[in-house]
C-alpha cells in the first residue's frame, strides 16, 4: 500500500550533537554573565525603575520578568553541560543485569516489544510490525513481538497471524493507553519491555544498542530519540543562500554555519524539531538522573515497572486508609477502624505499573526517580534507534501539545509530586522536573510578555519611570549576553524555534492550564496519523489578534510621535522591537495553519 510518507523512506536519521568543546566553554562563561547580568537587571526593575504612576502595569510586567529570568536560571542548570553515560556492550544472559542476590540461571535475555493500538490503520501498524520483526543482537535473545490492539479489530488481529506475532486485547479501554500496556503486562513475562505507539517504526539496532545500558542493576529505562521522518528536510542554508545570493551567499552561510553548526531553511513547518528537546534538553538531563520517559521508542525493566507499581499502590492504600481516619482522637478506635477499612480499601485500589493518567510516561518517571526502596536511574541514549510519523497539520499537534500541557501540569497541582513523603527525588531531579513543569506555567506571563506593548502603544504609559540611560545600561548588556549565550548553548540547532514555540502556545498552555485548576477530567485524545482536511485558521485567533493589535498598535504609537503627542520617542523605538518579536514569533504557528504537505497540494490541484 502506497502512503504519504513512503517517498520519504530513503531518509536517515541525524547523528546526535557532537558539541565542541570550546562551544560548551564558551557557552557557559556566558550563561553565567548572563545570568549575573539579570540578576542586576531584576533588582534594578524593582528597585529603580518602576513607574510609580502606573503600578498596575508596571508590577505584573516586572514580576514577569523576574519569573521569566527563574526559568531562564532552570533552563540554563538543565543544559549546562553533555554527560552521556558509557553503554557497556550488550547482556549475553540475564544475570549480567541483575543484583547479586537476584541472580538465577543462566538464560538469555527476555524482551516483549510492545506496539500499541486503538484506531490506527491496520496496514500502518503491519509496517511497524515488520519493522520490529528485523531486530537484530548479537546474543541468542528470547524476543516476543505484541500487538495491544484496543480496538479489538478483526482486520488488526488477522494482519498480527498473517506476521506471525502475538495479538492482545481486552474487553474495554480502562486506562486507555497505560490500561493497555497493564493488560500487555499480565500476559507476558519478558525481563525487559519496548513501548512502541503503532507508527513507531524500530531500527534493527535498537536492542543491541540499548540492552547494554541495563548491565547496571539499577537502569530502570533507557528512552530515545523520537525521530519524524515525513518532516520537510528543508534547504541546507549554505545552498538556499548560492541560489539567492550566488558566491558571495554561499560564502557567508559557510561562516555562520562554521558559528553555529548545519543550519536549515524550511524544515518544519510547525518549528517542532524533535532535537531541542531530545538532543539538547532531555539529553542534558544525564548528568542528574532525571531523563524522563516519552512512551514510544523506549525500553523498560519489568522488575523497575513492578516494584515501584507495588510501593505505590501501598502508599495509595495507606493514604485512603489515613484519609478517612486522621481525626479520629482515640488511637485504639482508629487503630480498629483502619484494619476493617483495609481489605475493602486495598479490593477498590488498582495496581497500575503505568498509571492511568494521560500523560502516564511522565508520571511514572517520577514514581521510579523518587522510588526510595530503590534509586532507579535513567538514561537518554543520544542516537536515534526509530522513526515515526509527525503530525500533518496544525489540529493534531494542538491535540498533541494541549495533552502533554495539561497532562504535566495535572500531575503538578493534583499528584503533590515535590512531597518528600511519597517521592525521593534528589535536589538534581526536584530542579530538571521543575524544570518542566515551570515551562508549562510560563503561559501566565508570556501573555503579559504580548500584551505589555500594546498598552504602550495604545497609551503612550510606560512600565518604567524612564526609557533613559539606565534602562539601556542595565537591559542591553543582559540581552545581548543572553541572546549570545542560548546561541552557543544550543549550537547546531535554532534556538530561534524554540522561542517562537515557546511564546506562540501562550493560547494551548492557557487553556490547559484553565481545565486543570477548574478540576475537569484531562481526556485522552488519541493522536491521528492521517492529515485532517482543511485550513486551521480558526485554531490560532489569540496569534492573529496579537499580530493585529500588534501591528494597529505600531501605526497608532507612529502617528503619535510624528505629532509630537509623545513626550519619550526611544520608548517607541523599544516597543517596535519588542511588538516586532511578538510577531515573528506568532507567524510560525499561523503559517502552520495553512500549510499544506506537497502530497495534499498535489491533490487539491487535481
Amino acid at each position: 500500500m502506497d502512503y504519504y510518507f513512503s517517498r520519504f523512506e530513503h531518509r536517515r536519521p541525524p547523528a546526535p550533537l557532537n558539541t565542541p568543546g570550546w562551544v560548551i566553554k564558551l557557552w557557559q562563561v556566558l550563561a553565567v554573565a548572563g545570568l549575573i547580568l539579570g540578576a542586576n537587571y531584576i533588582r534594578w526593575r524593582w528597585m529603580e525603575s518602576l513607574n510609580m504612576d502606573a503600578l498596575w502595569y508596571a508590577i505584573p510586567l516586572a514580576m514577569a520578568e523576574t519569573l521569566a529570568w527563574v526559568g531562564t536560571l532552570l533552563f540554563t542548570i538543565n543544559i549546562w553541560q553533555v554527560k552521556d553515560p558509557a553503554c557497556p556492550p550488550p547482556p549475553e544472559e540475564i544475570n549480567q543485569c541483575l543484583l547479586e542476590q537476584d541472580r538465577t540461571d543462566a538464560r538469555p535475555p527476555k524482551v516483549d516489544l510492545f506496539i500499541a493500538t486503538y484506531s490506527e490503520d491496520p496496514e500502518l501498524v503491519r509496517l511497524s510490525i515488520q519493522d520490529a520483526l528485523k531486530l537484530t543482537y548479537p546474543t541468542p535473545l528470547v524476543l516476543a513481538i505484541h500487538v495491544l490492539d484496543d480496538g479489538r479489530r478483526p482486520e488488526m488481529r488477522a494482519v498480527c497471524e498473517q506476521e506471525g506475532v502475538n495479538y492482545i486485547t481486552r474487553e474495554n479501554n480502562i486506562g486507555f493507553k497505560a490500561g493497555n500496556i497493564r493488560n500487555g503486562m499480565e500476559q507476558t513475562d519478558g525481563d525487559f519491555l519496548v513501548i512502541c505507539d503503532a507508527d513507531t517504526r524500530v531500527f534493527p539496532g535498537l536492542l543491541a544498542h540499548t540492552l547494554g545500558y541495563f548491565r547496571d542493576p539499577d537502569v530502570a529505562w533507557v528512552q530515545t530519540p523520537q525521530w519524524f521522518y515525513d518532516l520537510p528536510e528543508g534547504e541546507r542554508l549554505t545552498d538556499w543562500l548560492r541560489r539567492r545570493v550566488g558566491l558571495p551567499g554561499y560564502l557567508f552561510g559557510r561562516a555562520a554555519e562554521g558559528v553555529l553548526g548545519r543550519l536549515t531553511i524550511g524544515n518544519d513547518p510547525f518549528f517542532n524539531d524533535p532535537r531541542m528537546f531530545y538532543d539538547v534538553i532531555l539529553r542534558r538531563r544525564n548528568w542528574a538522573n532525571a531523563a524522563f520517559c516519552c512512551g514510544a521508542a523506549s525500553v523498560h525493566r519489568r522488575e523497575a515497572v513492578m516494584q515501584a507499581a507495588l510501593r505505590s499502590y501501598v502508599f495509595s492504600v495507606e493514604e485512603e486508609i489515613s484519609r478517612h481516619t486522621r481525626d479520629i482522637r482515640d488511637d485504639e478506635m482508629r487503630a480498629t477502624l483502619s484494619q476493617a477499612m483495609r481489605p475493602h480499601v486495598i479490593a477498590d485500589t488498582e495496581l497500575t505499573p503505568y498509571k492511568f493518567h494521560v500523560s502516564e510516561d511522565i508520571y511514572t518517571s517520577i514514581v521510579l526517580h523518587g522510588d526510595s526502596g530503590r534509586r532507579w536511574r535513567s538514561v537518554m541514549h543520544p542516537g536515534i534507534e526509530s522513526k515515526m510519523l509527525s503530525p500533518q497539520d496544525l489540529l493534531t499537534w494542538m491535540i498533541q501539545r494541549f495533552k502533554y500541557a495539561a497532562g504535566s501540569l495535572d500531575i503538578l497541582f493534583h499528584d503533590k509530586i515535590f512531597s518528600r513523603r511519597r517521592f525521593k527525588l534528589s535536589l538534581g531531579q526536584t530542579l530538571m522536573y521543575g524544570t518542566t513543569f515551570w515551562s508549562y506555567l510560563a503561559c501566565i506571563w508570556n501573555t503579559i510578555f504580548l500584551i505589555s506593548p500594546l498598552i504602550y502603544l495604545f497609551t503612550g504609559i510606560p512600565p518604567v519611570s524612564a526609557y533613559s540611560t539606565p534602562f539601556y545600561l542595565h537591559f542591553l548588556p543582559f540581552f545581548i549576553v543572553s541572546e549570545l549565550a542560548f546561541m552557543f548553548g544550543t549550537w547546531g540547532i535554532s534556538a530561534w524555534d524554540g522561542r517562537s514555540s515557546y511564546l506562540a502556545f501562550f493560547s494551548v498552555n492557557l487553556r490547559a492550564l484553565s481545565t486543570v485548576l477548574r478540576g475537569e477530567k484531562i481526556k485522552f485524545h488519541v493522536t491521528p496519523k492521517e492529515r485532517q482536511s482543511g485550513r486551521f485558521l480558526y485554531l490560532v485567533k489569540p496569534q492573529l489578534a496579537i499580530v493585529a493589535l500588534t501591528l494597529l498598535g505600531l501605526i497608532w504609537g507612529g502617528i503619535q510621535v510624528a505629532r509630537g503627542n509623545v513626550d519619550d520617542p526611544s520608548g517607541y523605538v523599544i516597543n517596535i522591537f519588542w511588538g516586532t518579536v511578538n510577531i515573528a514569533a506568532m507567524m510560525p504557528m499561523i503559517m502552520a495553519a495553512m500549510w499544506t504537505p506537497p502530497a495534499a497540494q498535489e491533490a487539491e490541484a487535481e
